[in-house]
């Protein structure tokens, strides 16, 4: 297992990539603070000195897999809603893309830590939190193209992304992950669907 993290990251960063990379590989009962250690090369102790607990060690996972995210979707990146819902469709497309095949196995820790905070109310608290900046800039966007319910859009965008990335990284499509035209011609579809006639009329 190789992990990659950025030139000049910090020990802290190497530990939760590591812890990231191995959640992908092993599953959560591969991940333990001496598995971490030998799996970054670090002295026998070293996860243990920034993360004492389980709980800790999986919280860390859980706030560096936000920044890498973040960095995935590019929310700074995201369309102007005067673009229009081509524009927004496409921008979505690239990120929900990107997940599915250059940062496969993110997407794979990432429903690893989900599925372990049903069973822990204080990682679950933890882990929504993390995920509220795309959640609100995904409501700003919906909401300037005309949605009279952001909220209820929002999840509807969010359960069809998160379907189709659990579909095609771990489910029966995990063989054949679709195209980024295919991606795109689906999420045109979601949003003119949702919000095609607010978008006329503007």
């Amino acid at each position: 297992m190789s992990v990659r993290t950025a030139g000049g990251a910090s020990r802290a960063d190497l530990v939760a990539d590591t812890a990231l990379a191995l959640l992908a590989e092993r599953g959560m009962r591969g991940l333990t603070h001496r598995a971490v250690d030998e799996a970054a090369g670090l002295p026998q102790g070293s996860t243990s000195n920034l993360a004492r607990t389980r709980q800790a060690l999986l919280e860390l996972a859980v706030r560096r897999l936000a920044d890498r995210e973040a960095r995935v979707l590019a929310l700074d990146e995201m369309p102007d809603p005067r673009g229009g819902l081509d524009a927004l469709a496409d921008g979505l497309a690239l990120a929900t893309h990107r997940a599915l095949t250059h940062h496969r196995e993110l997407t794979l820790a990432r429903y690893e830590l989900a599925l372990e905070a049903t069973r822990r109310p204080e990682l679950r608290t933890y882990f929504d939190a993390t995920g509220a900046r795309f959640r609100d800039r995904l409501s700003a966007l919906v909401t300037a193209l005309g949605s009279p319910t952001p909220d209820r859009h929002v999840l509807s965008l969010v359960a069809w992304a998160d379907g189709l990335m659990l579909s095609c990284v771990a489910g029966s499509f995990s063989t054949r992950p679709p195209s980024l035209e295919e991606v795109r011609a689906g999420l045109r579809e979601l949003l003119n669907g949702m919000l095609g006639g607010a978008d006329a009329r503007d």
